[in-house]
């Protein structure tokens, strides 16, 4: 058996080189000149993204072992799973700033480059809090079940008028009435403001931040090791733009996934609390779920969760073709 190869700073140097050079090509060539990113396009970056991610398990394997090989692809699936509430709350956001469809790309593009920088952060803040004070996996494990319980309860909404971040950043900068082409900030009435392209894109960093806040500890679940948690961080969120073009027109047919989401929170804040960690005090009793498992659970409940709401909107659509609506 090969032995082991140890992540050393060059590992995280040339990790991130990578991501810097695929997002310079996405932006400055790929998607150069502003356009309308269609089903067939998004469609094709969503596989070549995973793809990717694939391809980065497998490079693990002989690597660094199956078992973290397989954390990874967990920690990726959670991640992109979750990151599908964020895609509707995106949504929202577009619609409610009327942002046309050919301007939403580059705010992607830099909502998820944002995203990164924050998400490396409370990343490397989170493992420091787990070094120094190992019970705060418990308070972790029951954030999660807490975050569960109120997604499946709680109906959220969306107000960005009442967001606090973009009151501040009115009272700071004035914001056009209308929109300039890609650009965030022009010169306007003598001088600089700010477009609704930048509202929108501080709205898409401030939600993300608090999708992270529950998703990087629903990975912590599943390993503690800082580069697998960040590895399946970016590569779901690299995935996030395609992920988004391609499900925004067909919302309506992962109606369950609200169900499955939260349901996937509480799992893994169940199998936090429950599992054996080192140097923890012991709850009432431990069991130790292997990550082989805890992979079938989340693909298991997100299957459901999608042809549930696959099978419901065909009947729905089914039902309206059955019973057409009558004029008056």
């Amino acid at each position: 058996m090969l032995a082991v190869v140890q992540i050393t700073p060059w590992h995280w140097v040339g990790f991130i080189v990578c991501v810097l050079i695929f997002l310079a090509l996405d932006l400055g060539v790929f998607h150069r000149h502003a356009h309308t990113v269609k089903f067939k396009e998004a469609l094709v970056w969503s596989v070549v993204w995973f793809t990717l991610a694939m391809l980065f398990a497998l490079g693990l394997t002989p690597l660094r072992g199956k078992q973290e090989a397989l954390q990874f692809v967990t920690g990726y699936l959670i991640e992109l799973s979750l990151s599908m509430d964020n895609v509707f709350v995106i949504a929202l956001l577009f619609t409610y700033f009327n942002i046309p469809r050919e301007h939403q790309h580059r705010v992607l593009y830099w909502g998820i480059l944002g995203a990164l920088i924050m998400r490396g952060l409370m990343i490397g803040l989170g493992i420091a809090l787990i070094t120094l004070v190992d019970w705060v996996l418990y308070i972790f494990g029951a954030f999660l079940l807490y975050s569960g319980f109120r997604m499946l309860f709680v109906q959220s909404e969306v107000h960005p008028e009442n967001n606090r971040v973009v009151r501040w950043v009115r009272k700071l900068y004035p914001v056009t009435p209308d929109i300039h082409g890609q650009r965030f900030m022009i010169r306007w009435e003598g001088r600089r403001a700010l477009t609704p392209l930048a509202l929108v894109l501080v709205m898409v960093e401030t939600t993300d931040l608090l999708f992270a806040v529950d998703s990087i500890p629903a990975v912590f679940a599943v390993t503690r090791k800082p580069f697998i948690v960040f590895t399946s961080n970016v590569f779901a969120i690299l995935g996030l733009r395609s992920l988004y073009f391609l499900l925004a027109d067909a919302i309506g047919y992962f109606r369950y996934l609200k169900y499955g989401l939260p349901a996937v929170l509480v799992f893994m804040g169940v199998e936090m609390l429950l599992d054996s960690h080192d140097r923890l005090p012991p709850l009432w009793f431990q069991v130790d779920i292997p990550t082989s498992v805890s992979l079938l659970v989340v693909a298991g409940i997100l299957l459901i969760s999608i042809v549930l709401s696959v099978i419901a909107a065909r009947h729905d659509k089914k039902q309206k073709g059955q019973n057409p609506s009558k004029a008056v």
